[in-house]
């Protein structure tokens, strides 16, 4: 089966005065139809600027450098401000974290949501508002037909935030970027969100890339998942092999600062030090700093393994031992 989304080699860099950001250092991965891949990371690895350089959304001072985005076979790297256009809203959808990102504080919430249907498709404002008011339902919306007549300012955050979510679902996408789209939503809501986006893909076939730093809401909601560290992905495969025997000692990390009930008592594990400077990226393993296993080999960029089936790591020292 085709990939709905292929990325492969992707450089995203942002020129400054002080220098060169590289927010993204050659990223690949693939996302098959009706799939779920959560995007994992600390603040700054550079996973949001991967999910705007999908949707073509990259300012001054940053741009693309290199590498490739394919929906479903066409090229998007390079594409004229037309053809985005065309298919942002339409083919890919994303999920800001801050939903005034999505909502214009001057328009009711129906005019938005109708625009957003007839920009890309003909169909009259009764049937596009009847659309509307099922998608503000199936996100867990009371009295959707009241909410349609509101502005963004009478809603809360958190319904507001819903707003956004049913405005990328209106037209079934080929695929949806969701930047930690639940993050201001309390937990009952949380769980219908993630429980409606799992129901979308299966039901249309939409790909779905799940961007957050909370790795229970990706193991609840993702088939694969991909960790980045400093623009680069590090460790990636099935969600179950990841999250119950990672290789990566920065996964483990991760995994080791999740609070669960069969460590009740005990002090959670902390990753020591920061992060690198993206403007001075460390030669060699970005992690090694930080790292309990390096050793002189880190000196140098690990190339991307895969000592187990389906799960690969960019690691010299990986975790194989404990999970075989």
């Amino acid at each position: 089966m085709s990939a709905t989304l292929s990325v492969e080699g992707l450089h995203t860099h942002f020129f400054t005065r002080a220098g060169v950001v590289k927010a993204v250092d050659g990223v690949d991965f693939r996302i098959a139809p009706g799939e779920v891949m959560g995007l994992v990371g600390e603040s700054g690895s550079g996973k949001s600027i991967t999910g705007f350089s999908i949707m073509g959304l990259i300012d001054e001072p940053g741009r693309i450098v290199s590498g490739s985005i394919k929906l479903q076979g066409e090229e998007l790297v390079g594409a004229s401000d037309e053809t985005m256009r065309a298919i942002r809203g339409n083919r890919i959808a994303m999920i800001f974290q801050d939903p005034m990102m999505t909502l214009n504080p001057v328009l009711r919430v129906d005019t938005q949501m109708v625009e957003a249907i007839r920009a890309h498709e003909r169909v009259s404002k009764r049937d596009a508002l009847v659309r509307c008011r099922d998608a503000l339902g199936m996100v867990g919306i009371p009295a959707p037909e009241e909410r349609l007549r509101a502005y963004p300012h009478q809603l809360s955050g958190g319904m507001r935030q819903r707003v956004a979510i049913a405005i990328a679902f209106l037209n079934e996408p080929d695929l949806i970027i969701a930047d930690e789209p639940t993050t201001a939503l309390d937990v009952t809501i949380q769980s219908q969100i993630i429980h409606e986006a799992q129901a979308l893909c299966k039901r249309t076939g939409t790909a779905l890339v799940w961007i957050t730093h909370d790795l229970a809401v990706v193991a609840g909601i993702a088939d694969r998942i991909a960790v980045m560290y400093a623009g680069r992905i590090v460790e990636a495969g099935g969600i179950d092999a990841v999250i119950d025997t990672p290789l990566h000692p920065y996964t483990v990390g991760l995994l080791g600062s999740v609070p669960t009930s069969n460590r009740r008592g005990e002090r959670l594990t902390q990753i020591p030090g920061m992060p690198p400077n993206v403007l001075n990226l460390p030669v060699g393993c970005t992690f090694r700093e930080r790292c309990p296993r390096r050793t002189s080999d880190c000196d140098v960029q690990p190339a991307i393994t895969e000592p187990r089936a389906g799960q690969a790591v960019r690691c010299f020292h990986p975790h194989v031992e404990e999970g075989t």
